[in-house]
């Protein structure tokens, strides 16, 4: 049964719009996701100015999770890491005591061509907020994949149905990408506490009841399983996990104390995050700041 529906708000990041789910007034996180963002569908023509790019920006506090359904995104981090995205690989960065990155759309400068796919931030639980920084890149190969029934399906992160993803968590959760054919019914999983139906495209209906589209996310009644239908050929990510706590979020910040949050906002005013090694001759300045933020450490 659906607890909560959630529209996604279009956002615009300095040259392309996102449509944000989570976090919402009404509900703040689903299990330990605190934030969802729906990036495109766009299509992006070659030569599109840097200025598109989302430039090197700080974090704390979570693991972020990219999932892509078309085109690439060249990731660079404090850690040393380039990696490039592409579609149905897991990009898992784990920000703890503070991490910074950037991600550029460098592919479709060279060729242009369409971007879409999922952003979420998954709060580490308490006791790991300030673990080390860390990186994980999780091919195909490491995500189960099944198909039955009209259905195509992928666990992207966490377990479920007895599968386990290739991805290391940090608290009990599931993330899965599924493609459904018209008439495909699929139950949702009831192992972890709390849960939710992305529609990233088509139209579904829950329980034989209010039908869900493009850019809803249903909240389901806890612990209970529901049935998705597809009305129409449609994708969905199913999300959800066990609660770690409130969470504070204040720009990139995430953490269970406002206190340290101020500290990190600090550290990014005062310069003293580390820039990623390969991308460190610009940087997002800490959103209505009333002092020009110094040049951060590079």
């Amino acid at each position: 049964m659906i607890e909560l529906v959630i529209d996604q708000r279009r956002k615009d990041l300095g040259g392309f719009e996102v449509g944000r789910v989570l976090p919402y007034a009404k509900r703040r996180a689903v299990g330990p996701f605190v934030f969802f963002d729906h990036m495109g569908p766009v299509d992006m023509p070659a030569g599109l100015p840097r200025t598109v790019d989302v430039r090197p920006h700080p974090h704390i506090g979570i693991s972020t999770l990219t999932y892509l359904f078309d085109g690439e995104i060249t990731h660079r981090d404090s850690l040393g890491v380039q990696q490039d995205i592409r579609p149905a690989e897991v990009n898992w960065m784990t920000a703890g005591s503070g991490v910074t990155h950037s991600e550029r759309f460098e592919r479709a400068r060279r060729e242009g061509g369409r971007l879409e796919g999922i952003q979420a931030w998954v709060a580490l639980p308490d006791g790991q907020e300030e673990i080390d920084p860390s990186f994980q890149h999780v091919g195909t190969t490491e995500l189960p994949t099944w198909s039955e029934d009209g259905i195509k399906g992928r666990l992207a992160a966490g377990e479920a149905f007895g599968m386990k993803a290739g991805v290391s968590t940090f608290s009990p959760l599931h993330y899965l990408h599924l493609e459904l054919e018209p008439g495909a019914r699929f139950q949702t999983p009831t192992n972890h506490s709390e849960s939710a139906v992305y529609v990233v495209s088509g139209l579904v209906e829950i329980d034989d009841g209010r039908p869900l589209g493009h850019g809803q996310m249903a909240v389901l009644e806890k612990k209970i399983a529901s049935v998705v239908c597809a009305l129409e050929p449609s994708t969905i990510m199913v999300l959800g996990g066990e609660p770690v706590g409130e969470r504070f979020i204040d720009w990139n910040f995430v953490s269970s104390s406002k206190d340290r949050i101020e500290q990190a906002k600090a550290d990014w005013r005062a310069g003293r995050m580390k820039l990623p090694d390969m991308d460190d001759q610009e940087f997002i300045p800490l959103p209505a700041d009333p002092t020009p933020p110094a040049n951060p450490m590079s």
